[in-house]
């Protein structure tokens, strides 16, 4: 017995130090598979059993387990049972990531939303869009070049391609429609700087405002402008690394306030000389747009009467943070099509249905390339400018997310080509080149 005691001891004292040293990792599992559980089930409509089958089985995803409250609206995820987090829905604003000390039943504001219109066809509304026959396509060859794509090994979940506003080719794989919402991950960020270039051809907002926070005013960081922000070039440490405990995963899955994850940082570069790709400048940048309003109200309406429901993406939700600020670099919900429309409004310069909500200024400014980017960025948004993809075009430009989320804008081709999925190793290279060889002009 004695024996077994101390053997039992030395497991408990082993199991403390393992719980102790793997904390904060098993935190972040528990809290990706809950909010991520949470928003595929409540806001985009998928069930436990597929989002479990198809968005939580991946590596080291595929420990956690989740649980639904269908009454509450909530998701709870668990390591071996050990750690527990849990995720709320809430109607406008998404799913959150909630501690214990948080009151999901106090009532919170929400944005104000448009009526979708579903009389006018794609991409000006949301009816059927119009069948349209170009004499200049080779359709066999544009569904081959599609139907390539749809493999376990490219895992993808949607195609769209828009030419001339029109849709010539669309596919989705086997669960989802052009109704399904999902998630753009980082291409929310093309959101979020998209609102600045609203305000800045406003003239409500100059992108060499610096001294943008208290905590900034003593030291050199007061020298950081939101041009250098929005160009990922302020010279701030952060370290993007979705495969480890980095400042974006603590970020996404453990601050009450992502607005501020970055304000903290130390000055590690030269602002315009150091760019560095970060989910917390993007979250800095929806920070400084609610300075920019006098009520949260406004704040939360802004997004969505100035671009989101302007051009019609009614099917899109960013969701928010604990704070109730909009998590600019992350959480983007949309169709395919819907998120086709935004690329479309870059294509046009800006105009949507006769409107400008921006000019091709702004587009000029967005896609040059930010310095020491090496032609890969330019304000929220990727370029091809340096041959990333090198069977395409280089003025060609990109919205893109995580695990292979993207909007690719091709100016000189007319055309905008929508890719979903769940790895970013597929050969958009290739679809790309096959999509424009297609197309004779």
């Amino acid at each position: 017995m004695k024996k077994f005691k101390r053997v039992l001891l030395l497991f408990l004292i082993i199991l403390g130090i393992t719980v102790f040293y793997n904390y904060p990792k098993l935190n972040i599992l528990a809290g990706y598979s809950a909010k991520n559980t949470a928003s595929s089930v409540f806001l985009a409509g998928r069930s436990l059993e597929f989002t479990d089958a198809n968005d939580n089985n991946f590596s080291p995803i595929s420990i956690t387990s989740n649980k639904i409250d269908i009454k509450e609206k909530s998701a709870t995820g668990s390591v071996y049972g050990l750690l527990k987090r849990k995720a709320v829905y809430r109607e406008g604003l998404g799913a959150v990531l909630v501690t214990n000390d948080f009151d999901i039943t106090k009532p919170q504001p929400a944005p104000k939303r448009s009526k979708p219109n579903h009389t006018v066809p794609f991409p000006y509304g949301n009816a059927n869009h119009k069948d349209t026959i170009f004499p200049n396509i080779a359709y066999k060859k544009l569904n081959e070049t599609i139907d390539t794509i749809f493999n376990d090994r490219n895992q993808t979940r949607s195609i769209v391609v828009v030419y001339k506003d029109k849709i010539i080719a669309e596919k989705y794989d086997t669960g989802f429609t052009k109704e399904s919402k999902q998630l753009g991950w980082s291409m929310t960020k093309s959101i979020t700087g998209t609102l600045f270039g609203i305000l800045n051809c406003k003239g409500e907002i100059n992108l060499e405002e610096n001294n943008l926070f208290p905590e900034w005013e003593n030291d050199d960081r007061k020298n950081i402008t939101i041009h250098n922000l929005l160009q990922m070039n302020s010279g701030l440490e952060w370290e993007e690394d979705y495969n480890t405990i980095s400042d974006v995963t603590k970020m996404l899955f453990l601050e009450k306030n992502m607005t501020k994850t970055q304000v903290n940082k130390s000055l590690i570069g030269k602002p315009d000389e150091s760019w560095n790709y970060s989910s917390g400048t993007s979250n800095l940048l929806s920070g400084i747009l609610r300075t920019k309003f006098d009520t949260h109200q406004e704040y939360l309406d802004f997004w969505y009467s100035a671009l989101i429901d302007k051009i019609g993406m009614n099917s899109m939700v960013i969701e928010t943070d604990m704070s109730n600020h909009f998590v600019g670099s992350s959480y983007a919900w949309a169709t395919a099509r819907d998120w086709a429309k935004l690329g479309l409004l870059y294509l046009h310069n800006g105009e949507w249905n006769g409107e400008h909500l921006f000019d091709k200024d702004w587009v000029s400014y967005a896609t040059t390339p930010t310095p020491t980017s090496n032609g890969r960025y330019g304000a929220q948004i990727w370029l091809n400018k340096g041959g990333k993809h090198p069977d395409v075009p280089k003025n060609m430009f990109s919205f893109n997310g995580y695990k292979g989320q993207n909007v690719f804008i091709l100016p000189s081709q007319d055309l905008v080509v929508v890719r979903t999925g769940l790895t970013k190793n597929a050969d958009v290279n290739t679809l790309l080149k096959g999509i424009v060889n297609s197309i004779k002009h």
